[in-house]
């Protein structure tokens, strides 16, 4: 059964505790009210898939609010992004829903996000791009989805260059530059050059990302900044074997 489907229909996310536990309680007390079955899983791969997947909602959903406003845009940009089967999608639309209308603040549902990813600064990235692409998705990036953008990245333990780094690619003056996407500077050494390349790779193989626990649902994200690093690296070395 795909991620997706777990998100209703289980007693897994009671268990996961927390504010996502208390989010996808609240959602499944409304699938109940709905007539929708809960049946049990007692999975603990499954469950962090679950808690992962809830985090991916939620902080969606809030970043989406940023701004006053959940446009349509966003929404087609986060369906596109996760690939949700068209089957599943009232399912993540409660969770989205209830997200929006939830009383807990953003920043604790980033901070169990953090605690069940923790160690995996690639996938905690790979999940900040996720946000900047719905962000940008109505054609600009507020200034209000800019700060939440930069707090959750805080909180999952980006460094200030590191941050910076992530903004530059987005919202920064050359984006598409190959430096800029692989956050290095022009006057790099190839020798370094060569170990931000492998360390990056490192990163974001979707393999390891599966090996972490990120549902096979989200790889899509993944395998699009592993395709950007490898082509910016190319670039790079082909521009200076010119030289």
């Amino acid at each position: 059964m795909s991620v997706w489907g777990k998100i209703i229909g289980t007693t897994a996310g009671i268990a996961l505790g927390g504010p996502l536990g208390a989010l996808l309680g609240l959602t499944l007390g409304a699938a109940v009210d709905a007539g929708i079955e809960k049946t049990v899983e007692d999975d603990s791969t499954g469950t962090r898939n679950i808690t992962f997947t809830i985090g991916v909602i939620a902080l969606a959903a809030k970043m989406a609010k940023a701004d006053g406003r959940v446009t349509r845009d966003e929404v087609d940009a986060f369906k596109a992004i996760f690939r949700v089967p068209a089957e599943e999608m009232k399912n993540v639309g409660r969770v989205f829903d209830m997200a929006r209308q939830h009383t807990a603040g953003f920043e604790a549902y980033a901070r169990q996000v953090e605690k069940t990813m923790r160690g995996n600064k690639g996938v905690l990235t790979d999940l900040l791009d996720s946000l900047f692409y719905i962000a940008k998705a109505d054609g600009h990036v507020h200034p209000k989805e800019l700060e939440y953008i930069e707090v959750v990245a805080g909180i999952f333990g980006l460094t200030g260059i590191e941050i910076r780094s992530l903004l530059d690619r987005h919202v920064g003056p050359d984006p598409d530059s190959p430096y800029t996407i692989l956050g290095v500077s022009a006057d790099i050494s190839d020798e370094d050059l060569k170990k931000r390349y492998r360390q990056l790779v490192r990163e974001t193989h979707p393999d390891r990302m599966i090996a972490e626990g990120v549902p096979s649902d989200f790889i899509a994200v993944a395998t699009r900044r592993a395709a950007e690093i490898n082509t910016a690296y190319d670039k790079i070395m082909a521009e200076r074997s010119k030289s």
